[in-house]
């Protein structure tokens, strides 16, 4: 009996048992990854064998297993073990380590509990993006992916459409004023620029012109026309209110500043205005109409601006830091396990624009029936309740379990396994402008 037991210590040691109760390792467990990052870990009593790999969003490098207390809570009681890593760095924008680091976190949870019969990975905003190039990389150690909010169009897309909107603003509403957009020297230096473009978005509200050209930059960012509020507005004059309002109360504070830590992982810029056809871009966006009408109320010419934006682009990239983000922190589309990727219709950080470029980057790789897209008709960024986010995660099992999708991801479905508190709608979103991969 002895000779068992020390067996079996040193297979659990090893993480090499298979479907372990965890009633041993239950509890909450923390530690130190070989380059730095920290990693969590909580272990129900009575763990139902599935393993969900938590990673979390762009922010302070602090180890999380769920995306909020309530969630945690309730995957705990249904027998989940969670498991999530604070990322090594070197900047909040994390994506060079984040997938080493939350695999790292996994195989030590796995120390503890045994091998999971499933393993889910499960991103957030940011983590979306690493939970994407971890359905990449699954090898053997994962079965599904859920991300949900998830920035799955990349960085070099970010960096580029949100420069297009910053450009924008300052360039047409600010000619005279000197705003830095790019290769930031320090945070205090990007905080000044946010602080220019929010200041410069809330004065220009007051004059019809100063709308219309409010309503240009958020087009070319991709932002919603719906920010507050049970519905999104009817009209262009209410829709393009709560675009100023995203701009000046949330978005501009945080990805001007954001864009300092994308720079400092990436080692430099890796965004460009130079060479960009800005009629084209518009054209091509969702927003068009609504742009095009706010300029004749103003008695503005469109042409004009956009021919201005283009001839005076002059913003080029870095290209080392370019290839650095095309590298750490762009998802290919080649998924080796299912995925399902859910996003609300009106999300002002990581529009759902994003989602019709991932999925067209999944069917050129030949890997569309791996995934599925559902929509929750809200607004806000990862503005989910649990009992959807949970749904969903269910959905994902489903295909899982049964080797084909069937019903288990359409709003329906979702809806009746939310418990009739979902709000999943059918949604095609529109193409991400500012796109150039």
């Amino acid at each position: 009996m002895r000779v068992l037991a020390l067996i079996g210590t040193i297979l659990l040691a090893l993480g090499l048992t298979s479907g372990v109760a965890a009633g041993a390792a239950s509890g909450h467990h923390t530690g130190l990854l070989p380059d730095g990052a920290t990693w969590v870990a909580d272990v129900p009593a009575s763990w139902n064998g599935t393993t969900i790999l938590y990673s979390h969003g762009f922010g302070p490098l602090a180890a999380q297993d769920a995306p909020d207390d309530e969630t945690r809570t309730a995957l705990l009681g249904s027998g989940y073990a969670l498991v999530g890593s604070s990322y090594s760095g070197p900047s909040w924008w994390a994506l060079a380590s984040a997938v080493d680091d939350q695999f790292g976190a996994l195989a030590a949870a796995g120390r503890l509990t045994g091998r999971p019969r499933r393993t889910i990975a499960w991103g957030t905003s940011m983590g979306g993006l690493v939970s994407a190039r971890e359905a990449e990389d699954a090898g053997h150690r994962l079965d599904g992916v859920l991300s949900t909010c998830g920035l799955v169009a990349g960085a070099l897309n970010l960096n580029n459409y949100q420069l297009d909107g910053e450009y924008a603003l300052a360039h047409l509403l600010a000619p005279g004023q000197d705003v830095k957009l790019v290769r930031f020297a320090s945070p205090d230096e990007a905080s000044a620029s946010a602080a220019a473009l929010t200041k410069i978005a809330t004065d220009a509200q007051g004059t019809p012109a100063g709308r219309a050209r409010i309503a240009l930059a958020a087009a070319l960012m991709n932002e919603p026309g719906w920010f507050t509020g049970p519905t999104p507005p009817a009209d262009y004059a209410g829709q393009e209110v709560q675009q100023q309002q995203e701009l000046s109360q949330f978005v501009l504070g945080f990805v001007v500043t954001g864009r300092y830590q994308v720079e400092l992982a990436a080692g430099g810029n890796s965004a460009f205005t130079a060479g960009v056809d800005y009629r084209a871009l518009l054209t091509g966006s969702s927003h068009a109409r609504q742009v095009r009408s706010l300029y004749r109320s103003a008695g503005l010419d469109l042409d004009a601006d956009l021919a201005t934006l283009t001839r005076d682009a002059g913003i080029r990239p870095d290209p080392q830091a370019v290839r650095t983000l095309a590298r750490t922190s762009t998802a290919t589309g080649r998924l080796r396990v299912p995925a399902l990727d859910v996003h609300t219709t009106a999300d002002q950080l990581v529009p759902v624009e994003q989602e019709d470029w991932y999925g067209e980057q999944v069917r050129r790789a030949g890997a569309g029936a791996l995934l599925r897209q559902a929509y929750v008709g809200a607004t806000g960024h990862c503005a989910f309740h649990p009992a959807e986010t949970i749904a969903a995660l269910h959905a994902l099992e489903s295909r899982i379990g049964t080797g084909r999708w069937g019903d288990a991801a359409e709003p329906g479905r979702l809806n009746e396994a939310a418990g009739g508190t979902g709000r999943f709608v059918r949604f095609d979103p529109p193409s991400l402008t500012g796109a150039r991969r």
